[in-house]
């Protein structure tokens, strides 16, 4: 049965609106790096890529138009120069894509159950589905290349083993047990996350003009590397091996491909997005220690995510979200 009729939601509407406002981002992005990409194998990604984003623009415009919903300006022409010199390697590209698709399958996920009306759910679903294509087509080509960076192995399991002792939640003092795949995998994956967070920072401190956010770039990479730093003692601990940086993936260049405007939402995103990753890894890192790190370093990433939205506020960049009416206003304005 057709339900078009059936008004969206508060989660439609809000998945709906960040849909459109990264996708937007993510054309800009692409129609760059595709003007300067000269791997043709890397090039059909970007294409792919480029194309996702189009037709996510043009799927939530759509239902915004036949909704009477104002359409989101989000990012246009005028964040992106793709005349610019080159910022990032071809190699570079390929990275960005896998973790960028990566987060979109966490953000789809997480909007999808919240959805109800069929050809939003639909919609979402065929992101979800372009989305996995994407990453597996970025995964294959790394991989061919010996670009893909895997994560540590470990000996197979033998027997089953029961836990027994409750030193398996212990942390901080004494012997510690090793650490469990689960956390393993976290562990090594916000690394590789917060040196991908490093690189696209190096390349917008380099071109932004404005020293308050070239500043705030270069404060959010001291983050970063501090970070970094954490979770590699856990891994070399362990005789674990650890990511290596991508910052010699970053041109030397100093004019900007991106507004300003675009490098900061873009730099918001990505920090909102390790915040998530470090509750995720909270939740399956039972030793003690680990999981109070996480905890005070998801503390500090907030307080900088905080000061990024502060300073899109500033410079009026930030769209403000679908919302609740707010009633006490509209009373107000009545007895008037």
């Amino acid at each position: 049965m057709e339900d078009h009729h059936i008004r969206l939601t508060s989660s439609e509407v809000g998945g709906l609106w960040a849909n459109y406002i990264a996708d937007t981002m993510f054309v800009c992005v692409y129609k760059y790096y595709l003007a300067k990409a000269e791997d043709e194998e890397i090039k059909k990604v970007l294409m792919h890529a480029l194309d996702l984003a189009q037709q996510h623009v043009r799927v939530v415009k759509k239902i915004f138009k036949e909704e009477g919903h104002a359409i989101p300006l989000g990012f246009t022409e005028n964040d992106v120069n793709v005349n610019a010199p080159r910022l990032f390697s071809d190699e570079f590209f390929l990275f960005y894509t896998k973790h960028m698709t990566k987060g979109a399958l966490v953000t789809y996920g997480a909007v999808l159950p919240h959805t109800f009306r069929k050809d939003i759910r639909e919609h979402f679903m065929s992101c979800i589905s372009s989305t996995m294509e994407l990453f597996n087509e970025t995964t294959d080509l790394l991989l061919t290349k010996g670009l893909e960076v895997r994560s540590p192995y470990i000996p197979y399991l033998q027997e089953v083993d029961m836990v027994e002792r409750q030193h398996f939640l212990a942390g901080w003092w004494g012997k510690q047990r090793p650490l469990t795949a689960p956390e393993i995998t976290h562990l090594y994956s916000n690394i590789q996350t917060n040196y991908m967070g490093t690189a696209v920072i190096t390349g917008f401190a380099q071109v932004t003009n404005l020293k308050e956010i070239r500043d705030y770039f270069r404060r959010g990479k001291e983050i970063a590397m501090k970070q970094i730093k954490v979770f590699g003692e856990y891994l070399h601990e362990n005789n674990l091996p650890v990511p290596i940086t991508w910052d010699p993936l970053v041109q030397d260049i100093t004019e900007s491909p991106f507004s300003d405007k675009l490098m900061l939402y873009q730099i918001s995103m990505m920090t909102a997005a390790g915040m998530g990753n470090y509750g995720t890894a909270i939740s399956a890192s039972p030793r003690r220690d680990i999981g109070a790190d996480y905890v005070w370093l998801q503390g500090e990433v907030g307080l900088y995510a905080e000061d990024g939205l502060n300073l899109l506020i500033k410079h009026a960049w930030m769209e403000r979200p679908p919302h609740a009416a707010d009633r006490e206003k509209i009373m107000k304005e009545k007895k008037r």
